[in-house]
């Protein structure tokens, strides 16, 4: 593969989706609202979907992010993605590898990738990602699969080993424990729940683009 410059649009606040802690106000609603509260990525994520009804779903964020700026990711689904001219694709460590993907995406289309070790940042190959979901950080009931929490210590481990590819910290994180990431060197923050199932998805992503903004000497991770 020729060489290539990852993107420089790495997520501060990056929302992933789930369509269950949405609950009746649905996903696109819930992305408005976040995105009005300061949400400046978006990942549609809904592993029991069908393609059809995942494409819908994309689709039907894609016309709430229209104008906005904010670029809209696909979890795993490539083959939707692709069909759905998303803005880029989100892996985990069990999905298409990413030097392939990478090659059916091209150069301009946002490649994400999930670490839960030292050793798989480590395995990243350079250039071909454009930041990196590192995770959990504390444990999660949004994904049954995640691995063991990493905790502060441990994200800044990964993030050290990931030697240069941007990082977002994911993982149990809201507004009370965003302060425990400062020091790890994450770029950003992705959260569900915390926006998801919050009863005002605006006044929630506000809070946590706030509690991340705070001075950068509050709450310095140990």
């Amino acid at each position: 593969m020729s060489a290539r410059v990852p993107s420089t649009r790495v997520p501060s606040l990056y929302l992933v989706t789930d369509s269950a802690l949405c609950g009746p106000r649905g996903v696109p609603a819930v992305v408005r609202a976040a995105v009005a509260g300061g949400v400046d990525a978006v990942q549609v994520r809904e592993k029991g979907a069908s393609d059809r009804d995942l494409l819908a779903l994309v689709r039907a964020v894609q016309e709430v992010l229209e104008g906005t700026g904010v670029p809209l990711l696909v979890d795993d689904a490539v083959d939707v993605a692709l069909v759905a001219g998303a803005d880029g694709v989100h892996l985990g460590q069990s999905d298409l590898p990413a030097e392939d993907v990478r090659r059916l995406l091209g150069p301009q289309m946002l490649l994400g990738l999930s670490v839960s070790t030292v050793e798989q940042a480590r395995a990243v190959p350079p250039g071909v990602v454009d930041h990196l979901g590192v995770g959990p950080v504390h444990a999660t009931p949004t994904k049954t699969d995640a691995a063991a929490p990493l905790g502060a210590g441990g994200v800044r481990a990964v993030v050290e080993a990931a030697a240069g590819t941007p990082c977002v910290a994911i993982g149990g994180i809201g507004a009370a424990n965003l302060h425990e990431l400062r020091g790890t060197g994450v770029a950003g923050v992705c959260v569900v729940s915390a926006v998801c199932a919050a009863p005002d998805p605006r006044a929630a992503a506000s809070a946590l683009r706030a509690a991340w903004a705070a001075p950068s000497g509050a709450g310095v991770a140990r």
